[in-house]
């Protein structure tokens, strides 16, 4: 019947797959350039190929997963061009949050930050520290109070996780260590409302990760 609406499909089990492998990414089970194979993911999942299929596309989507017909489907190895292009948004978006939080974030939105600062001062290995940090970032946005810069957040937010564990494979030294401290800056410049010092921090917290994979050797 012309104008009728298509029936929506669950996607619940291909949603929770997408999960799944998005976890195992960042847990380091499947690094940057390893091979996804539909078959055996379905297998380790306990589910068939077509929500393997499905969670696929979705993590494509998000920029985690890359298919190519000569390699199938690979977790994506950020280039040094991709590096720049996230480095470049990132800090395109990031300006207006802190911008936005400096002016009107209120205290329950500045506790979230400082909240997430305790976690990373707690966290007990690299990975952890990644998730804290992109829950940092998360926080910052989430006190912005602009929803559609939070869409484009979320938008880039996996790719983010894929660069944060790329630095971390290519130099830990520190890095436990300092992480949470250059945080604990940040988060005292927001509560400041110091707008240049806290631009200025930020840049520079963007700058050390990309001086870093900017100078890795392939």
């Amino acid at each position: 019947m012309s104008g009728s609406v298509v029936p929506a499909r669950r996607r619940g089990l291909a949603d929770e797959v997408a999960d799944r492998i998005r976890d195992a990414v960042f847990d380091g089970v499947y690094a940057p350039g390893s091979q996804l194979r539909e078959v055996e993911l379905a297998e380790a999942l306990g589910v068939s190929r077509g929500p393997v299929r499905e969670a696929l596309f979705k993590l494509e989507r998000e920029g985690l997963v890359r298919s190519e017909w000569h390699r199938g489907t690979t977790v994506t190895a950020l280039s040094d061009d991709d590096v720049a292009e996230l480095n470049s948004l990132r800090a395109a978006l990031e300006q207006l949050a802190v911008e936005l939080v400096v002016e009107r974030a209120g205290e329950d939105s500045l506790a979230a930050i400082d909240a997430a600062v305790g976690r990373m001062e707690r966290a007990i290995d690299e990975h952890e520290m990644v998730r804290c940090d992109l829950e940092f970032h998360d926080a910052v946005y989430a006190a912005a109070g602009h929803r559609r810069l939070q869409d484009a957040w979320q938008a880039i937010r996996s790719q983010v996780h894929l660069f944060l564990l790329t630095r971390i494979g290519v130099a830990t030294d520190g890095y436990l260590d300092g992480i949470p401290a250059e945080h604990r800056e940040l988060v005292t410049a927001l509560r400041a409302r110091d707008r240049a010092t806290a631009l200025a921090l930020f840049a520079e917290h963007r700058r050390h990760a990309f001086e870093i994979l900017s100078g890795r050797t392939d």
